[in-house]
């Protein structure tokens, strides 16, 4: 049943232009430039550059100059205009002259050169279709993740195309058989195994090395079976199964480490863009010992409301009550400049809002920032800083998201001076940033033949006065992205 009521209702909500602010706050100096390109474009009444005082007379007598151009130009003698087209273009050039234009070059793509090589083999036009077909279905790193028998059931339900897996996998091989080696596999073992037995045809036709060659045969040995004792790094079991002393498991461990366990990211292509280049948002410098920051220039244009818009106004509000069209031009320019108005007022917002949370991160951490060493650094989480600042925890998120900082000792992220604090034996507070770069030292220094155990570097760091547990050492290596010490063993 329907009813009526009244009810009272206390809401927090957040304004167009509080919501503007918080969206450019945690943009970064490369996608904020972007950014302002685009309302560049989308608002004609917000232009680049400072307010001048003689701008607004200039801006009066261009105003002026446009009208009476327009009223003097007559359409209709431009249209009438019967110039032959063929006086109107030059040809300034013999037939014999050199194009200096450089053409763009796209390249081809992994796929491309792979369906390339297929057309260049000798085989039945259905085989090469089903190998067209599951060129298709590899993935960016050049492996087949779907099963044979889905691919048949694709092919007969959406193409209505019938074929027995027999087919299929003789495609497989087919590509399998393409460069670079180890494409089509359908996982890790399987693309090792195509890159090393191609590798050792080629030594036995070419009659390479004998010591290469067998430490080849071994290395086959292994993946075939004994690829899991191989993954786990369990190599006494491999010397015991396979009888080899541990160098003859070096030289075929090192033959598997020299194959390419992505052979589908070996392109030109994918190597295109890998270099990412940091522009950072802050640039802090050391004078006498003293600490000064600043915004990078790129992070802080110069934006003005454009004089003519504003001129334009003024015009259409003093015939706006008189004229409909001009009271609709005058509402077009108002939201314009408006839009403009709160857009500026946001950048300069941004601005201040950036320099004085970075301010309260440098006071925070001004030892480290003076000395550039870690252990110099304070405990210091986002409620630290939003207290000195006294703004919300989530803006000071914001303004530490994707934010780079450009010091004497390297460029950095905003985020990675945030850390957890930690008790030591005396009782004094230090930050857990201290306690992963020891650990980081610790595993650097360790016999990579035996490597040390999560327990094991628990026990270090208390020896050297860290309250820390083992599942706590666990946690840091993971987030310094160091493997568990079984993964860690080498053979020296």
């Amino acid at each position: 049943m329907l009813r009526q009521s009244l009810q009272q209702k206390l809401l927090q909500k957040l304004s167009p232009q509080q919501i503007q602010l918080m969206k450019l706050l945690q943009l970064p100096t490369t996608e904020l430039e972007v950014r302002i390109k685009e309302e560049l474009e989308a608002n004609p009444a917000l232009e680049e550059g400072q307010e001048q005082e003689w701008e607004e007379e200039l801006a009066e007598d261009r105003m002026e100059e446009q009208s009476d151009s327009i009223e003097e130009f007559n359409f209709d003698e431009y249209l009438d205009d019967e110039t032959p087209e063929y006086r109107l273009s030059a040809r300034n050039h013999g037939a014999d002259a050199d194009d200096k234009t450089i053409p763009f070059s796209g390249g081809t793509s992994f796929f491309e050169r792979l369906n390339a090589q297929l057309g260049l083999l000798d085989a039945p036009e259905k085989t090469r279709a089903l190998a067209d077909h599951i060129i298709g279905n590899l993935d960016e790193a050049g492996y087949l993740r779907r099963d044979l028998e889905s691919i048949v059931n694709d092919l007969a339900f959406t193409e209505g195309i019938e074929v027995e897996q027999s087919q299929l996998e003789e495609a497989l091989w087919l590509v399998q058989g393409l460069d670079p080696a180890g494409v089509g596999a359908r996982d890790l073992r399987e693309c090792l195994q195509l890159q090393l037995r191609r590798k050792f045809e080629a030594e036995s036709a070419s009659k390479g090395l004998l010591s290469r060659r067998i430490a080849q045969r071994i290395a086959l040995e292994i993946l075939d079976f004994h690829f899991e004792a191989f993954s786990k790094k369990h190599f006494e079991r491999i010397q015991k199964k396979l009888d080899i002393d541990e160098e003859g498991l070096k030289d075929a461990l090192g033959e598997i480490t020299q194959l390419n366990p992505k052979p589908g990211n070996s392109g030109a292509e994918s190597n295109r863009g890998t270099a990412v280049q940091i522009v950072p948002d802050f640039l802090l410098f050391v004078e006498d010992d003293e600490l000064r920051v600043q915004l990078n220039q790129r992070n802080a244009p110069e934006l003005r409301i454009s004089p003519v818009y504003k001129e334009m106004m003024d015009t259409y509000a003093s015939g706006a009550k008189s004229n409909v069209q001009q009271k609709d031009a005058l509402t077009f320019v108002k939201q314009k400049i408006d839009s403009a108005k709160w857009f500026v007022d946001a950048i300069r917002q941004r601005q201040h809002t950036l320099l004085h949370t970075m301010q309260a991160i440098i006071d925070h951490q001004n030892a480290y920032f003076l000395s550039g060493d870690d252990t110099d650094l304070r405990p210091m989480i986002l409620k630290d800083i939003a207290d000195v600042v006294e703004m919300d925890i989530s803006t000071v998120s914001r303004v530490a998201n994707s934010k780079y900082i450009q010091t004497p000792y390297g460029t950095f992220l905003l985020k990675s001076f945030f850390s957890e604090s930690l008790t030591t034996e005396t009782g004094e507070e230090v930050s857990s940033r201290e306690v992963k770069k020891i650990l980081e030292e610790a595993i650097e220094a360790e016999d990579k033949r035996k490597p040390l155990s999560d327990e094991k570097l628990g026990q270090l760091l208390n020896a050297k006065g860290y309250n820390i547990a083992r599942r706590t050492v666990a946690k840091y290596r993971e987030q310094l992205g160091i493997a568990v010490a079984r993964m860690r063993k080498e053979l020296s």
